[in-house]
């Protein structure tokens, strides 16, 4: 294939690897948790960053991290408001935020790349842009492990969370901080549009697939990594859009677990607080 030959396909194979992997692991706890919703409104707010890191001519990511960080700084500050509540604050920052970026791309003096920060430049993946997924990704998954041990006792009890010295307010918090990271990461390749579901799909076929945590952690990465040679290969042969072609694979695959494992009957779940409710602060 010629994906074993070119080192720009080869680059980009090892970001996707790298990436679907972060994505796989996190996006397990994300679930858990219940931050989906948060994650799509991260991804989708830090467009404006994107459109004036491309006005300047600094790297995407730093403006990804810039967005991310007004959004969700903003998404705070509106949440406290008790009148307005934090899904709602979520929902008007996300779309205000979506719009100006949309303001801003559509500008006459911004250079010709929407469609590389709707949608990704996964084929034009640098040496740099490799090492930055890397240290990124390596710091998601150090967190992960180094904080595992809170992420169950928040995920699972809730209540008796504090009694063993664990903050479910803060481990969300600090949570919600990871998903910003991964998110900041994955952007380069899979763009504002399409990284949200390398995040959620290889997750949650592993929830699906998976009898326990241990279980989904395994199968997470391993999944969030097939989508992305999946997509990458068939990028490649059938002479389609990187970016899409890893996120249909991570829809894919998510098919593919339930077609394996259907879902059973409905059953209620007891759980604390609200992940948008963490993000707008409180412990």
């Amino acid at each position: 294939m010629e994906i074993l030959h070119s080192g720009l396909l080869q680059r980009a194979f090892v970001e996707v690897v790298i990436v679907g992997a972060a994505c796989g692991a996190l996006g397990v706890w994300v679930l858990h948790l219940r931050h989906a919703y948060a994650a799509e409104s991260l991804a989708h707010a830090m467009l404006p960053g994107l459109v004036i890191a491309a006005l300047v001519g600094a790297p995407l990511v730093l403006g990804a991290l810039g967005g991310v960080l007004v959004a969700a700084a903003l998404i705070a500050l509106a949440a406290r408001d008790s009148r307005v509540g934090s899904e709602i604050a979520v929902g008007v920052t996300v779309t205000s935020t979506f719009g100006l970026g949309a303001l801003l791309a559509l500008a006459p003096d911004v250079p010709a790349r929407l469609g590389q920060l709707l949608f990704g430049d996964l084929l034009g993946t640098s040496t740099t842009d490799l090492a930055v997924a890397a240290g990124l990704a390596t710091l998601v998954a150090a967190a992960l492990a180094g904080g595992h041990r809170r992420l169950v006792a928040t995920v699972f009890d809730p209540a008796a969370a504090p009694s063993l010295g664990v903050r479910p307010g803060r481990v969300e918090l600090a949570s919600l901080g990871l998903l910003a990271v991964a998110t900041v990461a994955a952007v380069q390749g899979l763009g504002n549009l399409l990284v949200f579901a390398l995040l959620v799909a290889p997750a949650a076929a592993a929830i699906r697939l998976g009898d326990s945590v241990r279980a989904q952690l395994l199968l997470g990465p391993a999944l969030g990594a097939a989508a992305g040679v999946l997509g990458l290969v068939a990028s490649t042969e059938l002479d389609l859009a990187a970016g899409a072609s890893v996120a249909l694979a991570a829809v894919a695959l998510y098919g593919v677990a339930l077609l394996v494992r259907p879902p059973a009957r409905p059953r209620s779940v007891t759980r604390g607080r609200s992940p948008v409710e963490a993000l707008g602060g409180g412990a």
